[in-house]
């Protein structure tokens, strides 16, 4: 299979978050989560002073465009180029560019992979983020997002949630 890599793209301005939504939910429809991996809306934190009160406030770091850490083919161009609020790849015409190691470092995205040692059915300690100290049993294992499906006791019903590889530890 062909290697991921981070591309971007540009997209009406306004349209960031929803343009994302939409993508995500054509990768759950045509079940291109091994193609498309991750759909990101880069955002940073900014101190805003309105009426004398400030304010962390979260504003995006490049209005208007979206970056995805995709295997570029056929099908996931046409899914990505053809999402409602998409106005194409930055690339020279129709070519898509991927994003360098260099130009992705000052963004935050790591490129390292995190190898596991559980397994579906096994019960994970959550360590970050916002269910740290949450007990949860493994329902789900995507090792090419990073991520996991986990069920916790939420209002007395398990609800699956789904947390990084990062973010947990096997009990």
């Amino acid at each position: 299979m062909a290697e991921a890599n981070w591309y971007v793209v540009h997209t009406y301005s306004g349209y960031e978050n929803k343009v994302k939504a939409n993508i995500e939910k054509t990768i759950e429809n045509r079940h291109l989560e091994d193609q498309i991996l991750e759909v990101r809306v880069p955002m940073q934190e900014v101190t805003e002073v309105k009426n004398g009160v400030r304010k962390q406030v979260q504003k995006k770091l490049f209005p208007g465009y979206v970056l995805i850490n995709m295997v570029m083919n056929d099908d996931t161009w046409y899914v990505v180029r053809n999402t409602r609020g998409v106005t194409g790849f930055v690339g020279p015409g129709s070519k898509p560019v991927p994003l360098t190691e260099a130009e992705m470092r000052p963004l935050g995205i790591k490129v390292e992979n995190i190898e596991v040692d559980f397994e579906v059915g096994d019960q994970v300690m959550v360590i970050g983020g916002v269910w740290k100290d949450t007990v949860g049993v493994v329902q789900d294992l995507n090792p090419g997002r990073q991520m996991l499906t986990i069920n916790v006791d939420l209002f007395g019903r398990e609800t699956p949630v789904e947390i990084s590889f990062a973010e947990v530890q096997k009990i």
